[in-house]
């Protein structure tokens, strides 16, 4: 547990500060920083995590894991449709992280790459523009099986965020969803950008 020693004594009119007292600098004494900006420290045996679907087709999604931007329009590896990272349920490596066009892009590549997942996988997803029009049936079920309680309601222009496994044997709480309605989206044709932020189990084998 981290303490912050901000007692102060009062001595002959003086106020001492205890660490400088004690012989402890400022230097010394370090707030402890939270990985990938999240407003509070995960537990250990968790990972930090923060996703952000794209906004509109403007701005990309971006994937923070344990610290480290693994997928960003800044690194330049996310693309129109459903951007995708795999990490080591165990040990926190980043395995694998793909885009999947699902507006004009072939189906049959993404369900290569939901079935071929490992045992023991953490599986990070992020919409970007269009998530939908591709999607079928097996997609969804595939998706169902990660965890996912919002696959089967995905659409055209729909934002989307989630974490799953693939051995929940639930579903997963780490998921937002926002259906594309002219009505209430914040773009023109768009809902507005989704954040998932939080800590998830490490799974001890």
């Amino acid at each position: 547990m981290w303490v912050f020693l901000r007692s102060y004594t009062n001595f002959s009119r003086k106020t001492i500060r205890l660490p400088r007292w004690l012989g402890i600098t400022s230097k010394d004494i370090q707030t402890p920083k939270s990985k990938c900006g999240l407003s509070k420290i995960c537990p250990n045996n968790f990972f930090a995590f923060k996703i952000s679907s794209g906004a509109a087709n403007v701005v990309g999604p971006s994937m923070c894991f344990e610290d480290e931007i693994i997928m960003s329009p800044v690194r330049n590896n996310v693309g129109r449709g459903l951007n995708i990272a795999l990490v080591n349920g165990s040990t926190g490596q980043v395995m694998k992280k793909d885009s999947f066009d699902m507006y004009s892009g072939d189906p049959q590549l993404l369900m290569n790459f939901l079935t071929e997942i490992p045992d023991g996988t953490l599986v990070l997803v992020a919409s970007y523009d269009d998530p939908g029009t591709k999607m079928n049936d097996k997609i969804k079920m595939l998706f169902s099986s990660l965890g996912s309680s919002y696959a089967k309601q995905l659409g055209f222009r729909d934002s989307w965020v989630f974490v799953g496994a693939n051995d929940l044997k639930s579903r997963s709480p780490y998921e937002q969803f926002l259906k594309n309605n002219p009505e209430t989206n914040k773009y023109d044709g768009w809902p507005e950008l989704l954040e998932l932020e939080g800590c998830v189990p490490r799974k001890v084998m």
